[in-house]
C-alpha cells in the first residue's frame, strides 16, 4: 500500500471518552514492532466524541486502528472504528475498501460524482467552492461578458466593470479564466477559492 492520505475515524459514546482515549493514544509506549508498523509519526485530532488518526500508508492505518481497538477494549468502551482513505478526485474520505481510480474512465466517473454532489450542496444553499473574478477594461465589455456567461448557464454577478463567476471546481475556474483571457487580454483576472473571497472585494485602479 502506497503513500496516500489515510485516516482512522473513531466515533465514541461521549466527548469525555474522546478526550481520555486521545491522550492515552498520544502517550502510549509502543514496542519496536508496533512503532515500525505505525511509522515515525501519526497525527491525532479530536472533535468532541470523534477521534481522527492520520497516517501516510495503509499499513500504518491498519496498525493505528489495531491500537485504537486495544485502548477501547482496555477501557471497556464501544466505538465505531473505520479506516478511510482520501480520494483526491472526489475530494472526500472513503472507506479503505473503495479503490482509487486507475483509468481515465474511472477518474471521469469520480469527477462526475463529485460535481453532482457539489451541485446538490449548492442547490441546498451551500456556497460555490471557486470563483473567477474579472476586472473588465470597460463597462460594455463587462456587460457583454456577463451576458455571454449567463447564456452558458453559469452563475454570474456584475458590479459595474467587475464580474464574478461562481463555479464548483478549480478546474472549471481555470478553464473559464483562460477563456476570458483569450477574449479580453487586457482584463485583470483572479481565481479564488471561497475562503479567500472577501465580502468587500478590493480591486486596484478603481477609476
Amino acid at each position: 500500500m502506497g503513500n496516500d492520505d489515510w485516516r482512522i475515524e473513531v466515533e465514541l459514546d461521549d466527548e469525555e471518552h474522546g478526550y481520555s482515549v486521545a491522550e492515552r493514544l498520544r502517550a502510549m509506549d509502543l514496542d519496536d514492532n508496533a512503532r515500525n508498523r505505525l511509522g515515525n509519526r501519526a497525527i491525532v485530532t479530536r472533535d468532541g466524541s470523534k477521534l481522527f488518526v492520520y497516517t501516510r500508508t495503509g499499513t500504518e492505518a491498519a496498525e493505528a486502528a489495531r491500537l485504537m481497538r486495544k485502548l477501547l477494549a482496555a477501557d471497556d468502551l464501544t466505538a465505531d472504528v473505520r479506516v478511510t482513505r482520501w480520494h483526491p478526485v472526489e475530494e472526500m474520505w472513503e472507506e479503505a475498501s473503495v479503490p482509487l481510480p486507475q483509468t481515465e474512465a474511472e477518474r471521469e466517473a469520480e469527477e462526475e460524482k463529485q460535481e453532482q454532489r457539489e451541485r446538490g450542496e449548492v442547490a441546498a444553499g451551500a456556497e460555490y467552492d471557486w470563483h473567477v473574478r474579472v476586472h473588465a477594461p470597460n463597462r460594455a465589455a463587462a456587460e457583454a461578458l456577463e451576458r455571454r456567461l449567463s447564456e452558458e448557464g453559469l452563475d454570474v454577478e456584475r458590479r459595474w466593470r467587475y464580474v464574478t463567476v461562481d463555479v464548483l471546481t478549480e478546474e472549471q475556474a481555470n478553464e473559464i479564466g483562460s477563456r476570458i483571457r483569450d477574449e479580453l487580454p487586457t482584463a485583470e483576472i483572479e481565481i479564488l477559492p471561497t475562503l479567500e473571497l472577501p465580502t468587500f472585494m478590493l480591486f486596484q485602479n478603481l477609476l
